[in-house]
């Protein structure tokens, strides 16, 4: 079985879905859109300058929208009535919660599985973190801290080479990179009961946060930590591969993520350290992981099975972002 793939976008980070997309089996990729079509011809696929025109000719079994918030509800109307398969959005997904619930609730109403590409729970450090808390070599999960050190955020032309659309975002930190950790947290500890959040710009060439702290509270009784800040940068040789550093301390050890993608055991109790998880290899960003994703969503399709972060699912992760923000605003801790 082959599935025909589209691509809505093709701007910077589209380079990552798209190379993964043209390495993947049982996978053929038909079109590549974008307003600007010689983007679009760019990436060596069918170019189209016309969403419409490219669901019209390619017929995709998946679309893959990879654009700014303000595409992702006239794009994922019209691919609604197209009837793909599946459609794959990038995050941060719609331009409000008020958005995200309605388009959340026409796909299900269309019965077309639309998937969220939120892809850093699919990095594979975090994949086998939730696998070894799972086989409770940890024993109970006391907290969880990531330090988010990607080291690209200072002077005049912080972010101009690469997504210069950060600097003008009015909520930053948060909004385009934490909520990545509001899903890593989620996804390795459920969802959390409060939050408290104390933000901070560094900067002040972008309008919005470039540093803070937020703390998670879990009914578990657990904690996490996201601790931020886009003008410091972590020990590792590509601080794209992990974008920090993380710890994750249970009654019986801890684990450490280091920027090469490793990870190290230490029993509680003991000074012993042993490598549980090899340094990542791959060259690209995050440990491939939207290629991780994106095979996630074609097994999905291929063999009936269940798909993570759904529309409707990743609601939460939004709802988690928006009372982050009510926290710092009103430098209370919030009820999510």
């Amino acid at each position: 079985m082959t599935l025909r793939v589209a691509c809505a976008g093709a701007g910077y980070f589209s380079q990552f879905h798209i190379d993964s997309w043209q390495r993947m089996d049982h996978v053929a990729l038909v079109g590549v859109c974008d307003l600007d079509g010689r983007k679009a011809q760019a990436t060596g696929a069918p170019a189209f300058d016309d969403l419409q025109r490219m669901l019209d000719q390619t017929r995709p079994d998946i679309l893959d929208i990879i654009l700014p918030p303000p595409g992702h509800a006239a794009t994922i109307k019209t691919a609604l009535k197209a009837g793909p398969k599946a459609i794959i959005c990038q995050k941060p997904f719609c331009t409000s919660l008020a958005e995200a619930e309605e388009i959340a609730g026409a796909a299900e109403a269309a019965g077309i599985p639309l998937i969220i590409h939120e892809n850093f729970r699919f990095q594979p450090w975090f994949r086998f973190i939730r696998s070894f808390i799972a086989d409770g070599h940890l024993g109970d999960i006391l907290q969880v801290t990531f330090r988010l050190r990607p080291g690209d955020g200072q002077g005049p032309d912080a972010y101009l080479d690469r997504q210069p659309s950060f600097r003008s975002m009015p909520e930053f930190l948060i909004h385009e990179t934490g909520i990545h950790y509001v899903d890593v947290f989620r996804y390795l500890l459920g969802e959390p009961s409060h939050v408290y959040a104390d933000l901070r710009r560094i900067n002040p060439v972008i309008a919005g946060e470039d540093a803070g702290y937020v703390i998670f509270d879990y009914p578990s009784g657990a904690r996490a930590l996201l601790d931020g800040n886009r003008n410091a940068d972590h020990d590792a040789d590509n601080l794209r591969r992990t974008m920090g550093e993380g710890l994750i301390e249970g009654t019986g050890g801890t684990l450490t993520l280091s920027g090469d993608g490793s990870v190290t055991f230490r029993a509680f109790g003991t000074l012993e350290k042993r490598q549980a998880l090899a340094p990542d290899q791959h060259q690209g960003f995050g440990g491939d992981c939207a290629n991780a994703l994106q095979l996630h969503v074609v097994s999905g399709l291929i063999e009936g099975q269940g798909f993570e972060n759904t529309a409707s699912e990743y609601l939460r992760v939004i709802r988690t972002k928006e009372a982050i923000y009510r926290s710092h605003m009103t430098r209370a801790k919030v009820r999510v």
